[in-house]
């Protein structure tokens, strides 16, 4: 089975590779918080809707197109949501070499471990509508602290940057950052994940979501 590899190995019972259907908080990376302080002390408040957030996978693309993608949306800061910010087989994604290519071009580079994979599902969990159980441990993880103070840290940086989310699955809904989409529009904050050079397509909030206030929650359906 394939999965995400930012979300975890896939489990035997869950489904790495259907789409989203209804089924019948410790701290935030340092650089990453430097980051948002700084753009807040240095420009005016913007209203939340207006903030805007693109997504992408890096998968197997040369470094050159990678970062031609980027400059033709003008992105001007990339957020890694990878929880290992390396690739044996992409080695020119690691968090050592990736930075200085983008620095060339003015993009600048954080990593964000608190909005990473790698999350165990909860005993209790409210999010069973997942039958991907990556997603439903990562759906489990978006209630935490840790989750919140990463995401505040990116809608932050938004206001004055156009960012991209960046992890290494090409197809976003294979990927745990479709989730970390549907946490920012629930904030108001819209998103769309870079498909080309091109063209964009906006994130539309997962079918069987919850939503009350800021908090959302993927329960199964009502019998």
């Amino acid at each position: 089975m394939n999965s995400c590899p930012c979300c975890g190995e896939t489990s035997a019972t869950s489904l790495p590779l259907e789409r989203p259907r209804r089924p019948a908080a410790a701290r935030a990376s340092v650089s990453l918080r430097a980051a948002a302080n700084a753009s807040a002390a240095s420009s005016p408040t913007l209203d939340e809707a207006h903030c805007k957030v693109l997504t992408v996978g890096h998968s197997t693309r040369p470094i050159e197109v990678f970062v031609a993608l980027l400059r033709s949306h003008g992105v001007t800061r990339l957020i890694d949501v990878r929880t290992v910010p390396r690739s044996r087989h992409n080695p020119q994604y690691n968090r050592d070499v990736l930075p200085l290519p983008l620095a060339a071009v003015n993009i600048g580079y954080a990593h964000a471990s608190g909005l990473g994979g790698f999350r165990p599902t909860r005993p209790d969990s409210p999010n069973a509508g997942w039958r991907n159980l990556s997603f439903r441990g990562y759906a489990d993880y978006m209630q935490t602290t840790d989750f919140a103070v990463d995401l505040a840290s990116v809608i932050e940086l938004a206001r004055n940057d156009r960012v991209a989310l960046m992890c290494a699955e090409a197809v976003p809904w294979r990927c745990h950052r479709s989730l970390i989409a549907d946490a920012l529009l629930v904030h108001g904050v819209a998103v769309c994940e870079i498909v080309s050079l091109e063209r964009l397509q906006a994130h539309r909030l997962t079918p069987f979501a919850r939503v009350r206030g800021e908090e959302i929650t993927y329960p199964l359906a009502d019998p």
